[in-house]
């Protein structure tokens, strides 16, 4: 008799209630209890599976199979993912060009609005239209954004019928691009709020309303944020693909994070047993995470704007799951850390926990000047114009102790002609516009500004919204 495997689940960062579908944790995004969802095991893929796919979309219905098998059925998942990716402009989806000895770009830009965040958000509209249509339900969506994940997640759910998005984006703290792209966007259900503040204070706007139950509840909240456990299912994709692409052992990535949930999706994969060397935590002068990784210490300080305001950020999210498996899934100790963060400012991480997290994690910072000399240097060298953010990543792969000793893929998150200004400053060439891209840069805007009150922004959101309840 054939053996009934039992479905995946998943758990919550901080506490032992549960365990819940993948729908449950699609559709809410935050835990009740404010932790993220995480699933209560790791299933294990054969890498070597991934090259005879050909496709990056049959790799990522491949990939993403064991997390959603109980929820979504494989052939919905192969078409879901099929159509999350025509609308690339690279053949290949995700290339890696080589720009230097051992050191490749991993290009994640192709995508409809230019950067990495297109990889999980055309894959996480698709869910939620699909949950949606077979559930007969409706969702509120609400994200803060840095910059990308704003437009990117406005592009995916634009004029989905079950679906209103609100995105909080810091007034004045994201470049104008970035701002244009999500604020030319006229659909019916999308909304853009330009807060009074940083992203930190819309970070903390976006988790006061998931923790008010009554307005949760009243909306049917969900968020888009890479809180949301499927957009880290959807970037570890990219790892395997560039692994096996690569054909090379003991390959090191690496990644310009803000708020730690692309580095976290490659550490996904090597809990999957990828079999990548190191993640290197890239980082700019808000430099909180390599404090974190280096000390232990984790503790807020002032967010700095720079000329990478995507990672002008100083609470990040994702960490905690980090945390989580960092303390062995012990949700208490989780929580104290979590609870710590609005008491004290911060929490010590134990020794023995930060070693082993730097037996793969490593970490650098870049200040500004360093991003430009980088941006200048490439485009020197190879003829390249890369985006401040990737200028982090690439400067941070220089620093490693590694370089050029072993493979290094520096993740290239976004377009540099979403950058302009700075590339400009940099290179003295300003790069083109895409098409689509271009378009934005001239359309009509809409958006709403608000102070970082909560209470106004719930008002606003409330006066909107099509399915309150």
């Amino acid at each position: 008799m054939k053996e009934l495997r039992q479905p995946l689940e998943y758990v919550s960062t901080r506490s032992t209630i549960g365990p819940v579908g993948f729908k449950t944790a699609l559709l809410e995004g935050l835990a009740p209890d404010g932790g993220l969802f995480v699933p209560t095991k790791w299933p294990s893929v054969a890498t070597e599976t991934t090259t005879a796919l050909h496709s990056y979309s049959a790799n990522a219905a491949h990939l993403i199979h064991p997390f959603v098998e109980a929820a979504i059925p494989r052939p919905i998942l192969n078409t879901i993912t099929e159509q999350a990716y025509t609308g690339f402009s690279h053949n290949e989806v995700a290339p890696l060009v080589e720009i230097g000895e051992n050191h490749w770009l991993l290009e994640l830009f192709h995508g409809p609005t230019l950067s990495f965040k297109d990889f999980a958000l055309q894959i996480l509209g698709r869910l939620f239209d699909y949950v949606l249509s077979e559930n007969c339900q409706q969702i509120t969506i609400i994200g803060a954004t840095s910059g990308d994940t704003g437009s990117a997640a406005i592009a995916a759910c634009k004029d989905r019928p079950n679906i209103d998005i609100f995105i909080l984006h810091p007034r004045d703290r994201i470049s104008s691009t970035q701002r244009r792209q999500m604020t030319s966007v006229l659909a019916d259900n999308v909304h853009n709020i330009a807060v009074e503040g940083t992203f930190d204070d819309c970070q903390k706007i976006v988790k006061k309303m998931f923790n008010d139950e009554l307005f949760r509840r009243e909306l049917g909240l969900s968020a888009i944020n890479s809180i949301n456990w499927a957009r880290i299912l959807a970037q570890t994709v990219y790892y395997h693909v560039a692994v096996e692409k690569l054909n090379k052992s003991d390959t090191i990535f690496s990644v310009p994070t803000g708020n730690f949930g692309d580095v976290y999706s490659g550490y996904v994969a090597h809990l999957r047993g990828l079999p990548i060397r190191g993640l290197i935590v890239a980082t700019n002068e808000n430099d909180i995470l390599v404090r974190a990784l280096t000390t232990g210490k984790y503790q807020i300080g002032a967010v700095k704007p720079t000329i990478a305001p995507s990672m002008d950020i100083q609470v990040a999210s994702n960490f905690e799951r980090l945390l989580f498996e960092l303390y062995n899934r012990d949700v208490e100790k989780v929580s104290a850390c979590m609870n710590s963060i609005s008491t004290a400012g911060g929490f010590t991480i134990d020794e023995n926990s930060i070693e082993t997290a730097q037996s793969l994690f490593s970490s650098t910072a870049i200040d500004e000047r360093a991003m430009l000399n980088e941006m200048e240097k490439i485009f020197a060298e190879t003829g390249f114009l890369i985006d401040p953010h990737t200028a982090v990543g690439v400067a941070a792969a220089r620093k490693h102790p590694c370089y050029r000793k072993h493979p290094i893929i520096s993740l290239s998150t976004a377009d540099p002609s979403k950058f302009p200004e700075a590339v400009a400053r940099a290179t003295g060439k300003r790069p083109t516009p895409p098409p689509r891209l271009a378009e934005a840069l001239v359309a009509e805007e809409r958006y709403q500004v608000l102070k970082g009150d909560v209470g106004e922004i719930q008002a606003y959101i409330r006066a909107l919204s099509r399915f309150a309840r």
